[in-house]
């Protein structure tokens, strides 16, 4: 169902990292069963579904977006019935389960890989990526890592480079070989059959290059710090390849055999929005894509808002957008947009800020509790992005701290032992039991707020219209004047001068705010009672 009423249409999906989510063995690796023990806890949120990050086969160099086998659980999350068991318990309690699927790259481990590189005439010789060397022996292109250096390797067994636009140990698949797609979709198809919801497609625009090979043009500073040789040029050539979109299509055709799946696509980068529209256009390629707007914006601004909103304007050539300020990649939202004495403060208005936009919404795990970016010792990281850049690029660590649950038990409660990353002391106040028993804490109002966009169709599904978006003020309509959503994302007080006539009842308020109001950062929703 892609229509209207569809579920995922307007829903509010909670992404769970599964390693540092709940560990029930305690070995200081979360795991499925550790996820299914809290998912009534989950639920109790409000929200739609859930995201699982990879929990598939793989060597943890990237920790787990290296897969090495696509129909297998890596014994450190648990097993395949452990996750027979997780959808199960998830569809009792009216959880959708999406997983995601890493289409433009496998480890080097994987056998598709470890075949391919054996020589250049075996079955799977051009499954990913090969190319031969310049004739000085340089790679075949200038293309650069995401994670840092030449996105070439030597591989003296076949005399030639593969491509990783990521990891030396994370090879790029070669999907504009129609036997790689073939493979993909039938391991799309084992998890479909095991009645997963959907999927999250992991970085899709890497999926297909330029076969010529062609270097890719340098990019301007425009103020800039650049920290890694990719930032130094437009990656043209490396990525977005028009024939993605015919890949894309037989994705959608596949989970379309099975009802009310959902897809989503992930497309980063400060180019990406091109990609987003041209894989989600019409009704035969994604349901929608995950916008990066807010995931690295270093501040919120009304600007900033409106400019993302009125990228996706509601009409029939423009796919459905979703939403997030947080995720496992991202550092924390309230500790990119606010200092510490404001952060609690911030936490309210961008839960607020995030129910109220048009389109899906993404809550990171911990995003419920307040939780700011953790600070991870140098001895303590994990992520290999974090430790060949330190300190100019702090990583992903610090969003991926373990889940605090209890405020006196060790660890938070995450686990008995020693967790993979450290729990970080700011969270342990912002634990799940010290909020449950509050009643105006950050958890109890993302339920409300929830409950508010679940019961609102105006909210979950309505259009959206700009008002105005100031200096620190932001108006907005919902659902053709039903709604009227105001924030406060500065550091004064405002009132509002322009509101639409009529009588106004306020649903929800932060802050402080009130009609019409708004201390520093504050915001409210109000329904319209007359014109």
């Amino acid at each position: 169902m892609s229509g209207p009423g569809a579920w995922w249409r307007g829903a509010c999906i909670y992404q769970i990292y599964p390693r540092s989510f709940a560990d029930s063995n305690d070995d200081g690796i979360g795991d499925l069963p550790g996820i299914t023990a809290r998912l009534a806890y989950v639920a109790s949120l409000g929200v739609d579904a859930i995201w699982l990050c990879p929990f598939f086969s793989s060597p943890m160099r990237d920790f787990g977006y290296d897969v090495a086998d696509y129909c297998s659980v890596d014994p450190s999350f648990g097993t395949l019935a452990d996750f027979d068991q997780l959808l199960k318990s998830a569809h009792a309690l009216g959880l959708r389960v999406i997983i995601d699927q890493v289409y433009s790259h496998t480890s080097d481990q994987h056998p598709w890989f470890q075949q391919s590189r054996e020589s250049r005439a075996n079955p799977r010789s051009d499954w990913y990526v090969w190319a031969d060397p310049k004739a000085d022996g340089s790679p075949p292109s200038n293309w650069q890592s995401v994670f840092g250096g030449p996105a070439w390797a030597w591989d003296a067994r076949r005399g030639q480079y593969y491509l990783h636009n990521f990891l030396t140990e994370q090879p790029d698949l070669n999907v504009h070989n129609p036997a790689v797609q073939d493979a993909l979709l039938e391991c799309a198809r084992f998890w479909l059959e095991r009645g997963v919801d959907g999927f999250r497609v992991d970085a899709i625009d890497y999926a297909m290059h330029d076969p010529s090979l062609t270097d890719n043009p340098p990019s301007s500073a425009n103020g800039r710090t650049r920290s890694r040789p990719v930032d130094f040029q437009q990656p043209r050539n490396n990525k977005s390849h028009p024939d993605i979109v015919r890949f894309v299509e037989r994705v959608r055709a596949l989970t379309d055999r099975y009802a009310d799946r959902f897809t989503v696509a992930e497309v980063g980068g400060e180019d990406g929005e091109p990609s987003m529209k041209a894989f989600t256009a019409g009704a035969n390629r994604f349901h929608t894509a995950y916008g990066f707007n807010f995931l690295y914006a270093p501040a919120l601004s009304p600007q900033l808002v409106r400019a993302a909103i009125e990228a996706w304007p509601a009409d029939a050539g423009t796919g459905w957008p979703s939403w997030a300020f947080s995720n496992h990649d991202a550092p924390r939202a309230v500790s990119r947009w606010a200092q510490p004495a404001d952060r609690r403060a911030c936490a309210r208005v961008l839960m607020l800020l995030l129910v109220s936009l048009r389109g899906n919404i993404f809550l990171y795990q911990g995003e419920e509790l307040g939780l700011p970016q953790a600070t991870i010792e140098f001895a303590d990281l994990k992520d290999p992005e974090a430790i060949t850049n330190w300190p100019r690029i702090l990583g992903r660590d610090g969003a991926r701290t373990p889940m605090p649950w209890s405020t006196h038990a060790v660890n938070a409660g995450f686990s008995a032992t020693r967790p993979w990353l450290p729990v970080a002391p700011t969270h342990v106040p912002l634990a799940v039991d010290r909020q449950e028993a509050q009643p105006n804490s950050q958890l109890a109002l993302v339920r409300r707020l929830i409950g508010l966009r679940k019961r609102l169709p105006a909210l979950r599904g309505g259009t959206m219209s700009i008002i105005e978006a100031a200096a620190e003020t932001l108006v907005f309509e919902r659902g053709r004047g039903e709604l009227l959503c105001a924030f406060n994302l500065g550091q004064r007080p405002h009132t509002l001068e322009n509101v639409p006539a009529g009588s106004w009842r306020v649903l929800e308020a932060v802050g402080g705010a009130g009609t019409w109001n708004l201390p520093p950062w504050s915001g409210l929703i109000a329904q319209r009672l007359t014109p």
